[in-house]
Parts: structure tokens; sequence; C-alpha cells
């Protein structure tokens, strides 16, 4: 029997982290199913973050009291004990078949207690009620009795739904819009679902949208339940995070109107295919041949410029910083970048084109889990790594002139730098113990052709402004603070 917690006598190189060559992965998991290891890297939202999202609404969590812990240091480090609250089940309620009564009488006096009753309550149950078979449908026929002027919907935190049916992620991005009220649409108005994060008024939905003079919905530009509820107007439901499309289809089925799943791409004709069809939906005039001539040379010119600036860099990729990170890796390497790295525990469907296209193209890129027990050594390991590289200076070694700046360019581009990595995205950065990373979660609000220029820009910034990696990483919810809008 060997220790999982227990390094290795033998000085561990980054061979020995669990990964697997691009052209020998499997699709959709490349890796086998087991013990899971969580890194420190937390910017990416959870079920606490999101579920703030909706103005003014309370939450209330009902689990075991460890199983609070860390939902509770959520709501504390985002500055929201005020909006949140919690009650936790023990061991009596398991054996006198009592949990539905706990569930009812905890919130309703948890909402007595409060200053005011809020207009909307989140209730998370736990897989302890599904264990038990909890009648939550009479929970919340009670609690809606009780307290008629809130709307009330059910969410969970429920770790035994993470590998069938519904993610927990996509459930949660569900419940966001189950609290509107039905009412008359608007032809002129569209909503955008899903989203942790504002969609940039940049992207090139947001110019499309904004063009044709629609008003344009966001839950994340919300500051009262009021707001909140003219949601409900809209004609048209615009999803374009992939966990979000499973809630774009509940709500256009309840509340009619339509749900277009735009496509995040950072493929050029893919990205024109997904626009010209949202166009047809909202029977607005699509872009001429000449704005996406126009849009693509642009995108073809900031690509130039960061190939020009950061050389051979080697760059890793990991799958918080968008849907998409095998296209991302796809656009770079057929720009001529070094793209050594792929962090991610499964292919995303939308990017099974470009996964097939990088195994046949670039076979040797690899591929490393995120949360596979080994590595947790990762951070370690190419630590060290990176000190080989350097020579014990802190200044990578090897880096070489190519045809976009000369030997001496490269070197004063290099110096000072103790890293030899650039990381897109939080995880590659703890895994690669590199300081120079672009810090954005969840695509951070890029759509369309923007995707691309912004991604060229984030990266410029990073090969050239250093940040605390370590610190950064370790904050939960990057940009949760928009929760506390109101």
């Amino acid at each position: 029997m060997k220790k999982v917690n227990e390094r290795q006598n033998r000085k561990l190189t980054a061979g020995d982290l669990p990964h697997v060559r691009i052209a020998e992965a499997d699709f959709p998991a490349p890796f086998r199913s087991g013990l899971e290891y969580s890194s420190p890297a937390r910017g990416t939202w959870n079920i606490v973050h999101t579920g703030m999202l909706i103005p003014e609404a309370h939450e209330i969590f009902v689990c075991a009291a460890g199983c609070l812990r860390g939902v509770v240091l959520t709501a504390a480090e985002m500055g929201a004990q005020d909006r949140f609250s919690t009650v936790a089940v023990r061991e009596n309620n398991l054996l006198d078949g009592d949990m539905e009564d706990l569930v009812i009488e905890g919130v309703t006096d948890i909402l007595n207690k409060l200053p005011e009753i809020p207009p909307a309550v989140l209730v998370y149950t736990s897989c302890v009620h599904h264990f038990t078979g909890t009648d939550l449908d009479l929970i919340y026929r009670t609690l809606r009795e009780r307290f008629p002027e809130t709307d009330f919907t059910d969410c969970y935190m429920n770790p035994i739904m993470r590998k069938s049916g519904l993610t927990p992620d996509q459930l949660m991005r569900s419940r966001l819009y189950m609290l509107l009220h039905e009412r008359a649409k608007r032809p002129d108005a569209v909503a955008i679902i899903g989203n942790d994060l504002p969609t940039d008024e940049d992207s090139d939905l947001m110019k499309a949208l904004r063009g044709a003079g629609l008003k344009v919905h966001e839950i994340t530009s919300c500051r009262t339940y009021d707001e909140y509820q003219e949601m409900a107007e809209s004609s048209v439901y615009i999803s374009y995070y992939p966990d979000a499309a499973p809630g774009g289809d509940m709500l256009a089925e309840r509340l009619g109107g339509t749900h277009f799943a735009l496509k995040f791409s950072f493929d050029y004709d893919e990205i024109d295919e997904t626009f010209e069809e949202l166009a047809k939906v909202l029977g607005i005039k699509p872009r001429s041949i000449e704005e996406t001539a126009s849009l693509r040379k642009q995108c073809e010119e900031e690509i130039e410029k960061t190939k020009e600036l950061i050389g051979s860099t080697p760059v890793s990729i990991d799958y918080t910083y968008c849907p998409r990170p095998f296209g991302l890796a796809k656009l770079l390497l057929d720009h001529g970048f070094r793209v050594e790295r792929v962090y991610a525990d499964s292919i995303p469907g939308g990017d099974r084109t470009a996964f097939e296209a990088l195994k046949k193209e670039h076979p040797d890129m690899l591929i490393y889990p995120t949360v596979h027990a080994g590595m947790r050594f990762a951070n370690t390991v190419n630590s060290e790594r990176a000190a080989d590289a350097s020579g014990g200076t802190g200044t990578p070694a090897g880096r070489v002139a190519d045809a976009s700046g000369g030997a001496d360019t490269l070197a004063k581009r290099a110096a000072g730098r103790p890293q030899t990595v650039l990381a897109i995205g939080q995880k590659a950065a703890y895994f690669d113990d590199t300081d120079r990373f672009v810090n954005i979660v969840e695509g951070g609000g890029m759509i369309g052709y923007e995707a691309v220029t912004r991604t060229m820009e984030l990266i410029r910034d990073a090969y050239t402004n250093s940040k605390e990696m370590k610190e950064l990483v370790q904050v939960k919810g990057l940009g949760c603070g928009i929760c506390n809008r109101q």
C-alpha cells in the first residue's frame, strides 16, 4: 500500500506528474476519475457567489455543520453575511425522521428574525436530504404558504450530483431565473443569461445589441429585485457560457420566448456563423463582409504584436480561463506560439473540433489534469524546474531569438523575469509556479472577435507585468464584488 500524502524520497520531475500527450488523449475524459485534489487557485465562482447575483435575495444553507464551513467562509469573504444564514443538520434529525420540520421551522425562524422579510429566498438543501428521501415539495409548499410575499426557489449543495445529470454549476445558473414572474413580452427586449461576470460593453455581442437599439437585461446589472423581475419581459434569452444553456432552455419553456445559445469560440468562421444565426433570431442586420474583414484584420494585428513581444516563451492554458481552452490553444499554436500544456480534467463538448485538430497537428502538446491527486506536487516540481532552467540566476535560460526580434531585444525582455512560463488562467499559474499570468476566470465577459483581441492584450500585460500569484489565486470568486452592487 502506498500513502497518497507522502512524497517520494527521490526528486520528482515534470515527467512524474500525471499527464498525457494530446495525440493519445481520449475524448471527453483523458484521465480516470479517482481520488481528487483541490489546488489553492480559488478564483472561480461557487454556488454562494452565483446565488448572490439575485439582488436583495437571502441564501439559507441546510446541511451538516462540517459542510457549512466552506460556504460560511465564502459569505464572510465576500462581505455578504447579512444575506446569508444556515440551518445545521444533526444526527438526531436523521434518527428521528424530522428533516422536513427542521427545514421548515429553521427557515421560518431565520426569516422572522431578519430586520425585514426578503423578497426572495434561496434554500440550499444537501445530499443528506436526498439520501433520506426528504419531501422537498412539502417543504417549499409550506414555506410559500407561510410567506406568500416571498419567492422561494430550490438550490442544491449536493456533491453526488457531480457525475450525472445537470452539474451543480448548471443547476445553480438555471436557478438564477426560476424566480422571474411571467409578464408581457417586449419584442425589443433581450436578456443575457447565465453569466457570473458582466458582458463587456466592447464585446461583439453588446455592440450588436446596442447598435440595433435593443433593451438589454443582464442579472449583473440589476440593482433591485424589481429590476431583476424586468428580465421576464425579454423575448429572447441569450446564453454564451456553456453551463448556462440548460437554464436558458428551462426559462424559455417556463416563460415563453426564445433561447439562443451563442457559441463562445476563438475560430473566426465559427464566430461569424454563430453571430449570423443570432442576427436571424433577433431580426437585426448581420455584419457586412467589410466589417467582418476589418475585425479579422484587427485580430491578426493583435496576434502578431503579441507574438513579436513574447517570442518563444512557453505558454500554459487552463480551463478556468474560458470555456474553450483547446480552441485557444489551437489559435495560438496555429500562429506560432509555443503552447506546451493545457490543464483540463475533461474536454468540453464544444471544444471537440479543436481537440481533434490538435491531436493531428500538434500531437506533442501535453494535457495535465487539475484534480488528480498526483498534481499536489506540481507547484513544487515546476518551481524546481524553473530554477534549473535559469541556472539558479532567476533569469530564464535558453530563450532564443526568432524572426520577430534580435537576440539583444529578447535578452532585454527576459531580464528580471524569474519564470520561464506564461500562464493563461489561475490554475496554470499555480501549477507552473509563475507570476506571469492572465488573471481572468470564466471568460471574463468576453465574446466574439473581442475574445481574441482582449486575450492578446491580457497576454502582453501578463508578459510585461508580474503579479503576486500566490496571493491573488487564493481569493475566492474573482470579481464577486459585483454581488454587493445594491
